[in-house]
């Protein structure tokens, strides 16, 4: 692992998360308001352009919570999944941020430019669903500790888990 003193700091401005501005590297995830189980309120998730578009077919798909401590705020390391989306989301609305650069060549040697990192504050009320192959650093957070939903693939950690490392310690500039 590199060392964050050794390396030049590359800084992030945190951009606010809009659908658009996210869609480079997966979607947003909004809460539905709903009128409680049967209730008609029109809305049909087949016919929306605004579900998440899931890929879990390539394995046995995990939901599970993530009980993560502070860590920090900045990396050195950025990881991507090539067979399966992920979907991330805090619990108790706890604001979190995350650093993204879009998928790009799928080869073993492919590593972002730090210059195509990004990083985006997501709200407590949202969860994001990563692209396949969307390159991803954090969760991170000024928390001491914080509980993440996390869907991805049983296997993804294991078998679907490219890191690189990075040039230069990337920070949030908060």
């Amino acid at each position: 692992m590199n060392d964050p003193g050794t390396l030049p700091r590359h800084m992030l401005d945190v951009r606010e998360l809009t659908a658009e501005a996210f869609a480079p590297y997966g979607q947003v995830v909004a809460p539905l308001r709903t009128g409680g189980q049967g209730a008609e309120t029109g809305y049909d998730p087949e016919a929306s352009a605004s579900e998440a578009k899931l890929v879990l077919g390539n394995g046995e798909p995990r939901l599970w919570l993530m009980h993560l401590p502070h860590v920090g705020l900045g990396f050195t390391r950025i990881a991507r999944h090539r067979r399966v989306t992920q979907c991330l989301g805090s619990l108790g609305g706890k604001e979190w941020l995350i650093g993204v650069a879009p998928p790009g060549d799928f080869s073993e040697d492919a590593r972002p430019r730090l210059e195509d990192i990004v990083a985006f504050r997501v709200p407590g009320d949202r969860l994001i669903k990563l692209h396949v192959g969307t390159w991803h650093a954090g969760p991170h957070f000024i928390h001491d500790e914080c509980l993440f939903f996390n869907l991805e693939n049983l296997d993804t950690n294991r078998r679907d888990f490219h890191a690189v490392p990075l040039s230069a310690e990337c920070r949030y500039r908060l």
